[in-house]
């Protein structure tokens, strides 16, 4: 499939009613709730995405659409939100996440991104060289990502009362 900006801003448009639909209401134990060890809870996980709305998708467009300017990217936390979250309810974050959402989605949508544009560079601290297309793809995958990788969590949840059916569901693998 061919990199469509329009239907990449519709899925990141869509994300915040995604999480607010799958979140709003639950108990804190299921919001807290993880996989075990250093996995993240639904809670973690949407202090990241506010995190990353703050500092990484919107500042590296601009970085790589400034013609002039330094292209190197700022190396990204990506555990920040366990400093960044304290005394937020998931729903204070849920509404920060959309907030944030809506006016990057504004500034991305500012910019004219033309086909031109899309094959612009910038410079990952990791991977080194990569285009405006694969940035904003890659926050797609972002969003998705991290949308199953909630609803995999909350499913989990039910793992030891499934009984036999649990074999069924590759999610709980």
């Amino acid at each position: 499939m061919k990199f469509n900006l329009e239907l990449t801003i519709q899925i990141l448009n869509n994300t915040p009613q995604v999480l607010s639909s799958l979140l709003a209401g639950l108990p804190d134990e299921l919001i807290h709730s993880n996989e075990g060890g250093d996995s993240w809870s639904p809670f973690d996980i949407v202090g990241h995405l506010v995190h990353g709305e703050k500092g990484d998708w919107i500042t590296r467009t601009k970085k790589i659409l400034d013609v002039d300017g330094d292209k190197k990217f700022t190396p990204f936390d990506r555990i920040a939100q366990f400093d960044e979250r304290e005394g937020k309810t998931v729903i204070d974050l849920l509404e920060e996440f959309s907030s944030l959402r809506k006016a990057n989605i504004e500034k991305l949508k500012s910019f004219n991104i033309d086909d031109d544009m899309l094959k612009m560079t910038g410079s990952h601290p990791e991977f080194g060289t990569v285009t405006l297309q694969q940035l904003l793809a890659t926050w797609t995958a972002h969003d998705l990502t991290h949308i199953s990788q909630i609803t995999r969590v909350l499913a989990k949840q039910n793992k030891e009362q499934m009984g036999p059916w649990v074999e069924y569901f590759n999610i709980m693998k």
